[in-house]
Formats: C-alpha cells, sequence, structure tokens
C-alpha cells in the first residue's frame, strides 16, 4: 500500500484485526439468537411465525445498512460508519436484553442487523483500499470471521447452559457476553486512525452508471438466485434448534459443525475455485447441499451430526462464490452491485425465514393431529420441514447448471473491466 500524507499514523494490521473483532460480534448475534429462539418463544409466549418475525427484523436492517452505507462510504468514511456500527450493537443487544415482548424484540433486532449491514459497509471497502495488491486473499481472511464467529458464539452459548442448567434460562446473560467484543472493537474505533477517502473518478464508482448496469437480465437472475442461496444457508442454521431439537443431536454442536467447517472451507477456497470457476463452485455446492439437507430431514442421532458435515460443504462457498461472480460477470455495477447483491440475499432471507417458522408450526399441528406426543411431534416437525427446505437447492442445481451450459456454448463470458 503506497503511503501518502494523509496515511501517515495508519496502522493497516490493527485497523484488520478491529474488522475482524466487528465481524465476530455479527456473526455471534446470529448464532446465539439461532439457540435461544425456543427460549424467547417461552419467555414472552411467542409461536414459530412470531419468532420467525423476530429473526427476520435482523434481515432488513443489514441490506437497509449496507446500501445506504455502500452510498455514502465516499462521502462520509468508513469510521464514522462503524461508530454507527458500534451504537447499533450497543443498543441493539440492551434493548434485547429489557425487552418487554415481542414488540421490543422487533425494535432491538433490527438494531443489530443494522449494525451488522454497518460493519460490512465500512470494512469490505477499506480493507480493499488498504490492501490493494493482495485484496482477495484478505478479504477471504477477513470473511472467515463470520462462520468463525458462528462457532465461537455456537460454544459460548453452550456453555452458559452447561454452566447454568440449573438456574432455567440462561437467554439474557447469552447476549449480554456478545456486549464484551462489541465494547473491544468500539474502543479501538475511537482509538484508531482511520484512512481518508481518497476520490476515484473512474466509471465504477460513478453511481448513476451503476445504477443503470443493475438493470441487467443477468444481475436481475443472481438476485433471485441470491435469496434462494441466502435462505438455503443462513435460513437453515437460524432455525437448527427448532428442527432439530429432537433428533438426538445437540442442535449448537451442529451450527458449531457447520460454520467451522465453512470457515475453513472459504480459507482454502482459491484452488477450488481456480479448478472449478466460480459456476463449477456454484453448481458443486447446490448438489451437496441438496444431498445434505435431504440428509438432515431423514437423519437421526449421531447420523445428523453427519449429514451436517454435508450440508456445511455444500453451503460453505454460497455467499463469497455469488459476490464473486457479481464482480467478475457484472464489474460494470460496481462496489454497488457487491453491496446490493449481498442485501438483496438478506432480504429473501427476512421474506423465508417466517415462512419457515409457519411451516414449523403447521407440521407441529398435523404431527399432534396424527398422535404424536413428545420429542416424536417435534422430530416429526422437523424432518418435514427441512423436506420443504430441500426445494431450494434442487432449483438451485437446474439453475447454475443451465448457466454454466451457457458459459460453456459462449453466451455468458466475463467481460473486460474497462480502465
Amino acid at each position: 500500500m503506497a503511503t501518502t500524507t494523509a496515511d501517515q499514523g495508519l496502522i493497516p494490521k490493527r485497523l484488520f484485526v478491529l474488522s475482524c473483532v466487528a465481524l465476530t460480534v455479527t456473526a455471534m448475534t446470529f448464532a446465539i439468537r439461532a439457540g435461544m429462539l425456543n427460549d424467547l418463544g417461552t419467555e414472552f409466549n411467542l409461536n414459530k411465525t412470531q419468532l420467525g418475525w423476530t429473526a427476520a427484523m435482523a434481515f432488513y436492517g443489514f441490506p437497509a445498512a449496507t446500501i445506504l452505507g455502500g452510498l455514502l462510504y465516499n462521502a462520509i468514511g468508513p469510521r464514522l460508519i462503524m461508530i454507527v456500527a458500534f451504537l447499533g450493537h450497543v443498543l441493539g443487544l440492551l434493548l434485547t436484553i429489557f425487552s418487554g415482548g415481542f414488540l421490543g424484540l422487533l425494535i432491538s433486532t433490527f438494531c443489530i442487523g443494522f449494525a451488522n449491514g454497518s460493519v460490512e459497509a465500512a470494512c469490505n471497502p477499506m480493507i480493499a483500499n488498504m490492501y490493494s495488491g493482495n485484496k482477495t486473499t484478505m478479504l477471504n481472511k477477513f470473511h472467515v470471521w463470520f462462520p468463525g464467529g458462528l462457532v465461537i458464539g455456537s460454544l459460548a452459548a453452550l456453555l452458559i447452559k452447561k454452566m447454568l442448567a440449573e438456574t432455567g434460562s440462561t437467554w439474557q446473560l447469552e447476549i449480554a457476553v456478545m456486549l464484551i467484543p462489541t465494547l473491544i472493537y468500539g474502543w479501538m474505533v475511537f482509538t484508531t486512525k482511520f484512512p481518508d477517502v481518497a476520490p476515484d473518478k473512474s466509471d465504477r464508482t460513478d453511481t448513476s452508471k451503476n445504477i443503470k448496469a443493475l438493470i441487467s437480465p443477468l444481475f436481475i437472475v443472481m438476485c433471485v438466485l441470491m435469496t434462494i442461496t441466502a435462505t438455503t444457508e443462513l435460513g437453515t442454521q437460524q432455525w437448527v434448534g427448532s428442527l432439530l431439537e429432537s433428533s438426538g443431536a445437540q442442535p449448537l454442536v451442529i451450527l458449531a459443525i457447520v460454520t467451522g467447517l465453512m470457515a475453513v472451507g472459504r480459507y482454502f477456497a482459491g484452488p477450488l475455485v481456480h479448478a472449478l470457476h466460480p459456476l463449477g463452485v456454484l453448481l458443486f455446492s447446490a448438489i451437496v447441499t441438496t444431498v445434505g439437507v435431504f440428509a438432515l430431514s431423514v437423519a437421526s442421532g449421531p447420523m445428523t451430526y453427519v449429514a451436517a458435515i454435508i450440508f456445511a460443504i455444500g453451503i460453505c462457498y454460497f455467499w463469497p462464490t455469488m459476490v464473486g461472480f457479481v464482480s467478475e460477470y457484472l464489474p460494470e455495477t460496481g462496489a454497488l452491485g457487491m453491496s446490493v447483491i449481498g442485501g438483496v440475499g438478506m432480504i429473501g432471507l427476512a421474506v423465508w425465514t417466517p415462512v419457515i417458522g409457519g411451516w414449523i408450526d403447521k407440521a407441529t399441528t398435523t404431527a399432534t393431529a396424527s398422535g404424536l406426543t413428545g420429542d416424536a411431534v417435534t422430530l416429526a416437525a422437523g424432518q418435514n420441514t427441512l423436506s420443504k427446505i430441500l426445494l431450494f437447492p434442487v432449483v438451485l442445481v437446474l439453475a447454475f447448471a443451465l448457466l454454466l451450459i451457457l458459459r460453456k456454448r459462449g453466451l455468458l463470458s466475463s467481460p473486460k473491466l474497462t480502465p
């Protein structure tokens, strides 16, 4: 990185660590909430559909922040966006702890989602600019900390539940734990020099041209597919506690296994992408995910862990490869295109999360009416819901196979960037 007068005093390594801690917090909010949805339902007498709407608010806040932050980044810089992220996390976590019911949970979860999106909006371009000669490697290392943070959050929640098993509900303490890394990165935000935003006159940062480029059939198709990949990956994980609580396996352990494998896979993704090309990776992911979701829908006991491993290998590359595809095949959309594709993924997840909750409620009613009781009801409901989720990766297999065929026939090619 070339050092200018404005950059004097910058410590890229410190800024990178700050970014990783902040991303870890965003992941912990997802993991711990996924593991405590049932506790919230019991505490506030909420059904699965209401819990779905509660979880969905984070997925509305995220795209609102990424798109707004992406549009404002060059004007206000990463520091101010990170201050918004810090304040959003603190406010959202405290509001959750002291929430009095459904409405309070909706508001607090939106604040957390907005904070999560702000972290992405600030850190992605900042890291790319700081490590301009090695941006792909450093961005991959940065995004390792989303699944890595999911592992940390899952294990932290599990430890708290084990230590305080006799005290009953522990969800407030699980939320409070997230304040520790939040305060760490908040302190770093206020004590670290951030880079100034340098003006960029290229077409790729011309917002009006970026917006026009979004109106492309290929981009629209990829946005639709992004809603499905995001729901398959994150929607299933969000409901893992309810879907698998009676399978004979520990849901938080499953979440830790899945996200741990995702972190490793993303860290070493380079050779696979080089060998299969992004579309090949996406098709591979869709096929393996289909097998994984099917296995989860029929597995019980120790085999649930095996099914989870297959599922993890499948979903591992979905999010970063979808964003990479937009960068490679639709470069004229610029940073806005990458922000929008991520935001659309979260919007899709927000729409489908309460739907999945409704599927669980309906399947539970059906299982009860058929005479099942106890764990048999929740197991049947979880497996029935997973059999519906299976449709998502099946659609992805067909879509990515078609796009790969078009590429093989020369009808879909990667355009060259204009300097």
